[in-house]
């Protein structure tokens, strides 16, 4: 019998679809789980490899808890709002709308192709106005409890996509889509105050759990920095008649008040409001003026990476600990939205000050010695802990404790700053959720009302993005032109969209209550549900998408709408699939169409076979040799449930290997190591060929029921050919018994001083006095203990005994 996978496939896929197997009651399941893949972006080229990777690993951990007697709840969704959308929409003439439809028909075909239990009655798209009036009103809530503002900022704007991008969206000073290098734009842009939770965001890392390299990334993105803010005393005039007037304070902040008395000069950003306020007072402004002006045109990146600065001439301030004038300097390496955007620098005791002090040649104090003498290399500088000298009355003082001495002495105050900065969700764009906002000369900005959501996106073709700071949206005056939603008066509508990362924020909450169109999620349906308890994704969106959905939780959390502060229970995050090789990309020819393996193999062999080249967290090398591995794995089984249909017994051969397949496919599904579950699979298939008597009907069950959740169609059309009368999903995993996963008799290993000299066959449950007996009087360990004395022995039950002499 030959498996035609092509109508076993299209069979069960029909079957599950009829029998509505994998939708839930939302509303009276008694053991609820939920189940959650990170929502995709629906390529307009369709699924790749990677998507499908993605998606089967999570998958069969759903197929895995439901197998465990679990109500598992699935859905999918399209998170097809944004740039990338819009992008390739301009790029192949298609209006967004038009592109969106025809992905959307696309992508969920193709994702029927693969197998995955989705409950397909729970589906939801961003771009749909049922689902983006939720996101409007989510805007409303940031907006009402004060997080959500406007004003006029230093923005990152990708000149290729022709709109402004959050910090989170530049990586290496490039945009993150199109690798376009990001400039720098004075525009008026709304904001959400995260960083009013970056203390409970930072926080709330020790207690989930998280894969560790992505809290790590949050953790680091957040940046917090313990440290004191100290003010520089600068003198405007050498008139003294006047003395009160004529001095004013430059605030610093820096995480090492200890090393004060070694500051000897102070760095201001280009952006820092001293430098414009006091121009006619620096003697070199035509200078100054220049470099602020090229400072202002370079990403953040190009301004950390080389320190370059000008003297502000004319000025200097005092060193409010040892009453010392120091030179002040604009440099581009400091940045404006940190700390204060003024540094006091130490040369002596820091890296990228010492740096800057050998090129323009300024004084070098040492004011922090180690406490144990280590000869410190020339012209470099130490940044450890010790014993400061040159420091007045400090002197001898431990640099840790003096820390809040010295603060204190200068009058400074103790201050804690975040490397986070606010979240910038405006964009000049047309394919995304109007910002429920208007304006009134009368009333000023007023927020749309609940009741008038959602605000529509217009049907027009002029959607083209024209590189000023203002969206297609202000060129349609039937959109623009509205009514004061407060006074009945003219008004303009804002022409920005939200974010797409906006409408991801909160998707997960949506889909249990998707059917519910007068709240954006049923406050019992989200207590049974929420939150999620497996979300597998990418460590990519580790401080864009996954930092999000924190914050907007934690905000409704405050708001009484939900009670939990984190979304998801558990997250994961997946590795990434390369080719032969080498990172898949089109130039290279090598980008992987599942849908041509899909028609030569099948889902269920591709599935596996994804799953087999490495752990999910680690991805794998797609070689297409292994793929016909996995066939003749899937052939070799089936041919073997085929013969032994009339003539499986009830015998157990396999006991032990049966159990101990049970217990290590177990443990792997749990870490989503399912390539060593297909290894142990494997193997205890070629026990099964070998055997010559019956074959127990119990150890191919359980082989089918541990391989169902990576190959679902192949597994349920076996379960069927054994005769079970339901689907395979149906049943509970197999447990296992602990006292038979063990071997009755072992290979003890003998070592003699750590060295093995020795094997012995035992019984598992040997003990220490019988073991040291039986090996002292072997002769391969006879010639090493003759005559000498023995210490001790080591005894590691079930696996070996050291003969310490």
């Amino acid at each position: 019998m030959k498996y035609d996978f092509k109508k076993i496939e299209a069979k069960w896929q029909k079957k599950w679809e009829e029998e509505k197997l994998y939708q839930v009651d939302v509303k009276n399941s008694a053991k609820p789980f939920y189940n959650l893949m990170m929502f995709p972006y629906p390529s307009a080229e369709g699924l790749h490899v990677g998507n499908m990777y993605a998606f089967t690993g999570s998958d069969i951990y759903g197929r895995y808890q439901r197998l465990k007697g679990n109500d598992v709840f699935e859905p999918i969704g399209l998170d097809g709002f944004g740039i990338h959308s819009e992008n390739f929409a301009i790029k192949n003439k298609i209006h967004p709308a038009e592109m969106a439809e025809k992905t959307q028909n696309n992508f969920y075909k193709q994702l029927h192709m693969i197998g995955n239990s989705y409950d397909w009655s729970k589906t939801l798209e961003t771009y749909d106005p049922d689902y983006y009036k939720w996101t409007q009103w989510l805007f409303l809530q940031m907006y009402k409890k004060g997080l959500a503002y406007k004003k006029k900022a230093a923005v990152n704007w990708c000149p290729s996509c022709m709109t402004v991008l959050s910090d989170e969206q530049v990586e290496a000073g490039l945009c993150e889509r199109c690798k376009t290098e990001v400039v720098k734009k004075d525009m008026s842009q709304w904001f959400f105050k995260i960083t009013d939770y970056a203390e409970k965001l930072l926080k709330n890392i020790d207690k989930i759990d998280w894969t560790e390299k992505t809290k790590v990334a949050q953790k680091n993105w957040i940046g917090k920095s313990e440290g004191a803010e100290i003010n520089f005393q600068v003198p405007m005039t050498n008139d003294q008649s006047n003395p009160k007037s004529q001095i004013t304070n430059l605030t610093v902040f820096t995480t090492r008040p200890d090393t004060l008395f070694g500051c000897t000069y102070l760095v201001l950003s280009p952006e820092h409001k001293f430098i414009e306020e006091n121009k006619e007072k620096i003697e070199n402004w035509n200078e100054v003026e220049e470099y602020i002006k090229k400072a202002k045109e370079k990403t953040d990146q190009e301004r950390t990476n080389e320190k370059t600065g000008v003297e502000l001439k004319g000025i200097k301030a005092v060193n409010r600990a040892n009453k010392k004038e120091i030179p002040i300097f604009v440099a581009d390496y400091v940045l404006s939205g940190y700390g204060t955007g003024a540094i006091m620098a130490v040369p002596a005791h820091d890296e990228r000050d010492f740096e800057f002090a050998q090129k323009y040649d300024l004084e070098i104090v040492e004011v922090v010695e180690p406490e144990k003498k280590v000869k410190i290399a020339e012209q470099k500088c130490y940044t450890g802990d010790g014993i400061l000298i040159n420091s007045g009355k400090f002197d001898g003082m431990k640099n840790v404790e003096a820390k809040k001495a010295i603060t204190e002495f200068v009058g400074g105050k103790f201050k804690i700053n975040y490397k986070l900065r606010d979240w910038c969700i405006s964009r000049q764009r047309f394919w995304g959720p109007p910002i429920p906002i208007a304006y009134c000369e009368k009333c000023g900005t007023v927020p749309v009302p609940e009741k008038d959501l959602p605000v529509l996106l217009p049907k027009t073709d002029d959607y083209m993005p024209d590189g000023t700071d203002r969206s297609p949206l202000a060129r349609n005056e039937k959109f623009v032109e509205t009514k004061c939603p407060k006074c009945g008066g003219d008004a303009k509508r804002e022409t920005d969209v939200s974010d797409t990362f906006l409408d991801s924020s909160w998707y997960f909450l949506r889909y249990p209550s998707v059917d519910i169109k007068d709240q954006p999620f049923d406050k019992e349906i989200t207590k049974k549900w929420l939150p999620v308890d497996m979300y597998i994704g990418g460590h990519e969106h580790a401080v864009l998408h996954l930092l999000y959905t924190r914050f907007v939780t934690m905000v409704l959390y405050d708001l009484g709408m939900v009670d939990f502060e984190e979304p998801f229970k558990k997250f994961r995050a997946h590795g990434l699939i390369i080719k032969d090789g080498a990172k898949m990309s089109k130039s290279k020819g090598n980008v992987i169409n599942p849908d041509d393996y899909i028609e030569k193999y099948g889902a269920d062999v591709l599935r596996t076979y994804l799953m087999f080249i490495g752990p999910l967290k680690q991805g794998g090398d797609f070689r297409d040799e292994g793929v016909v591995g996995i066939e003749r794995f899937f052939g070799r089984l089936f041919f073997l449930v085929s013969k032994t249909l009339n003539s499986l017994g009830n015998e157990k051969h396999f006991e032990i290997e049966r159990n101990k397949l049970i217990k290590k496919a177990t443990n792997d599904i749990e870490n989503l190591d399912y390539n060593t579950i297909i290894a142990s699979l494997m193997e205890f298939l070629n026990l099964l060929d070998k055997q010559k008597e019956k074959i127990s009907k119990k150890d191919l069950e359980t082989l089918i029921i541990i391989l169902s959740p990576l190959a679902p169609h192949f597994c349920e059309e076996m379960w069927e050919m054994l005769g079970n009368k339901e689907s395979v999903f149906k049943v509970t995993w197999p447990e296992f018994d602990e006292n038979k996963t063990k071997e009755a008799k072992i290979k003890l290993i003998i070592q003699v001083n750590g060295k093995v000299r020795d094997f012995m066959e035992v019984n598992n449950d040997i003990s220490e006095e019988k073991a040291s007996e039986l090996v002292q009087k072997r002769e391969k360990i006879m010639k090493f203990i003759a005559g000498k004395k023995i210490k001790k022995i080591i005894f590691v039950k079930g696996r070996l005994i050291n003969i310490v002499i």
